[in-house]
C-alpha cells in the first residue's frame, strides 16, 4: 500500500533537508493529521530553521531541486519569508524560513510520527500546532483549534501555548485570537469530561 500522496511529499522534502543537516519540523494540515481531527489538506506546511540573513543559502537548493510554484519563488521567499515549492509529483510545499525564538523552540520540540511503510515525519508538538494555528487565524484554523483541544483534551500544556503566543500576538498588537481561544476552551471545559 502506497502513502498518501501529501505524506510522500512530504516524506520527500524531509529526505532533502534531512540529507543537508536542515533543521525543521512539519506543521499546519500534516500535523493536524497527527493531533486533531484529521481532515483533508492540499499540501505540506514545514518550518526550516534558516536565521536571518543565510537564507539564499536554503532556498537556492530547495529551488534546484524542487519546482517553484511562482517564477519570482527565491524573491517572494526573502520578502515574505515563505518559499512556495511543490514535489516532485506536483505536490505544494510551503515552506516558512524559521528565525524566531518560538520557531526555534518549536522546531527543538518536535518528534517523529509513523505515516507508514516505516517511514516517520518531525511533526511539531500539539501545543505549538495550536500557536501556529492561532496565528494564522483564519476559518480552517479555528476548526483545527477546536478538533486539536477535543482530541487532545487533559493532555495540553496550555501554559505553554499561552506563554509562547502572547509575544507573537504583542508584535502584531491584535490579541483577538487569544481571547477567541480563551472562549473555545472555556465552551468546550463546560462540555467535555
Amino acid at each position: 500500500m502506497s502513502l498518501d500522496p501529501i505524506l510522500e511529499a512530504a516524506s520527500e522534502l524531509q529526505d532533502f533537508c534531512t540529507a543537508r543537516g536542515w533543521r525543521f519540523c512539519f506543521i499546519g494540515g500534516v500535523a493536524v493529521q497527527r493531533w486533531g481531527e484529521p481532515r483533508f489538506t492540499a499540501d505540506a506546511d514545514v518550518t526550516l530553521l534558516t536565521g536571518f540573513g543565510g537564507e539564499e543559502a536554503f532556498i537556492r537548493p530547495l529551488c534546484a531541486h524542487f519546482r517553484p510554484r511562482r517564477p519570482d519563488a527565491e524573491s517572494f521567499a526573502l520578502k515574505n519569508r515563505v518559499l512556495l515549492i511543490e514535489s516532485q509529483s506536483g505536490v505544494a510545499l510551503d515552506i516558512a524560513l524559521g528565525a524566531v525564538p518560538f520557531e526555534i523552540r518549536s522546531i527543538e520540540r518536535a518528534s517523529p510520527f509513523e505515516i507508514g511503510q516505516g517511514k516517520t515525519l518531525a511533526i511539531c508538538s500539539a501545543e505549538d500546532l495550536l500557536v501556529h494555528k492561532l496565528i494564522a487565524n483564519r476559518e480552517k484554523d479555528s476548526i483545527d483549534i477546536e478538533g486539536i483541544l477535543a482530541r487532545q483534551w487533559g493532555k495540553l500544556e496550555l501554559t505553554q501555548v499561552r506563554s509562547e503566543i502572547q509575544p507573537l500576538l504583542e508584535l502584531r498588537e491584535d490579541f483577538e485570537p487569544l481571547q477567541r481561544f480563551e472562549r473555545l476552551y472555556a465552551e468546550l471545559k463546560r462540555r467535555l469530561p
